[in-house]
């Protein structure tokens, strides 16, 4: 039985790891929304805000390339924002985590009674570092409207807003 306790223990210690996320309430949270309409700002939204809490998020453990780390991390801010209600995030930003990959190599050695012994190791820790983002999770009454990205024009087709022609 206590063969299975301590992998298991280990597993539930690295998921945990893994997806951390921590939030502080500063405000009411909302009733869950979907993590799509929630709209990032880069500066206060227009029309004003509401705070509901300070978000705290992290790329996880096995997410490698920079760009994948930051995708990661604005997607589990969205996601936390969205389980509070909050249908917007004031970006505050990113901050590459401490340590990463590494090679470490140690030695040991003893004496037990009349026998000695030695011995030497070599360890590779090839995790990379992780990505942190801050965000403060807020309510904005009167969201601007997304814009629609303009279809593209190709020479056979007719701009748009102009009739066709037969």
């Amino acid at each position: 039985m206590r063969r299975l306790v301590v992998p298991g223990l280990f597993a539930a210690i690295v998921l945990l790891a893994a997806c951390s996320t921590s939030h502080v309430l500063t405000g009411t949270p909302r009733p869950p929304i979907d993590p799509s309409q929630v709209r990032l700002y880069y500066g206060p939204p227009p029309g004003g805000f509401e705070e509901i809490a300070r978000l705290e998020v992290q790329s996880g453990a096995f997410t490698y390339g920079e760009q994948n780390k930051t995708d990661s991390v604005l997607r589990k801010l969205r996601e936390q924002a969205a389980r509070l209600g909050a249908n917007g995030i004031l970006f505050q930003g990113t901050a590459d985590g401490h340590g990463g990959g590494g090679v470490s190599v140690g030695g040991g050695g003893g004496r037990v009674g009349g026998s000695s012994f030695s011995g030497v190791g070599v360890g590779v820790n090839i995790s990379p570092q992780q990505k942190y983002a801050n965000g403060i999770a807020v309510w904005v009454p009167n969201p601007p409207p997304v814009e629609a990205p303009e279809a593209p024009v190709t020479p056979d087709a007719p701009a748009p807003g102009t009739p066709a022609t037969p």
